[in-house]
């Protein structure tokens, strides 16, 4: 079942990183399905939290999407190299997102093989967010997708679904974002989450 943007509007982006454990990520990429079960996010609180892009109301060209309402893609180019999926959520105008770090691979495994260039699905195959784009076939030039709408006739579409695994609350750890130091005592908030 796809998500509804329902589910993306609520206000709070810590609960929302941690409901997104165990929801799938699908992508259809000129035609050709990918998906992995979310197993690790992290959440960034907009305009009050030093290690979001957004911290102070900050807007600019490659952040004015997270300002957008919940439910669209936030992707962005780190270091030059690597594309990171983020989800915006809550009302339009406020910046929260949620970074997607980790995914187990479900549907579409060849594929995202040949986008790793590896011969083997590893335990950490889909650990780290830049595995994570990579792997799914998200490019930063897919920030601003709509996520609540498989988008038929497009060439790119991404799309969250609840395939109703239930995860055990005591299989979720919390603990602080990692590289986030520059961010003071924001740094230390528990708004990690894994399986």
């Amino acid at each position: 079942m796809l998500l509804p943007r329902s589910f993306f509007l609520r206000p709070s982006v810590v609960q929302i990183a941690r409901d997104l454990l165990g929801k799938h990520i699908v992508t259809r990429i000129n035609g050709v399905i990918t998906s992995g079960m979310i197993c690790e996010t992290e959440a960034y609180a907009g305009v009050t939290d030093r290690a979001s892009h957004a911290f102070g109301g900050r807007r600019s060209a490659r952040t004015e999407v997270m300002y957008a309402r919940g439910g669209t893609a936030y992707v962005y180019l780190c270091y030059g190299i690597h594309s990171l999926f983020n989800i915006v959520t809550n009302d339009q105008h406020i910046p929260h997102a949620v970074l997607i770090r980790g995914i187990i691979p479900a549907e579409g495994n060849e594929t995202m093989l040949e986008r790793a260039g590896k011969v083997k699905i590893t335990k950490d195959f889909g650990i780290g967010p830049g595995k994570v784009a990579k792997i799914l076939g998200i490019h930063y030039s897919h920030s601003g997708l709509d996520l609540t709408s498989t988008n038929e006739n497009a060439q790119a579409a991404i799309w969250v679904e609840d395939r109703s695994i239930s995860v055990n609350p005591a299989d979720i750890i919390a603990g602080p974002r990692i590289g986030v130091n520059y961010a003071g005592e924001d740094a230390a908030l528990p708004y990690r989450f894994m399986i």
